[in-house]
């Protein structure tokens, strides 16, 4: 795992090197009474999920039929 120190307002952009695009910007929105609110930048195709809602995504999709299409992502 990679930590990374950012004050309000910093960002750390994921991909962009060797030409290629950015794949995604990170900003540190506001930090207060010990939470942080994160901005994410990132083409609306790639869907973003809380670690929360993409395990239950993950276990749906993996309770499924091994036909079946997977849900589609949920916000």
């Amino acid at each position: 795992m990679l930590v990374l120190s950012r004050k309000s307002n910093e960002s750390v952009v994921v991909g962009g090197s060797n030409g290629f695009e950015p794949l995604l910007t990170i900003t540190v929105v506001e930090i207060s009474g010990g939470k942080v609110r994160l901005g994410f930048e990132v083409d609306k195709a790639v869907p973003v999920h809380r670690a929360e809602v993409w395990e239950r995504i993950q276990a749906i999709g993996r309770s499924a039929s091994p036909t079946a299409v997977p849900a589609p992502p949920v916000a």
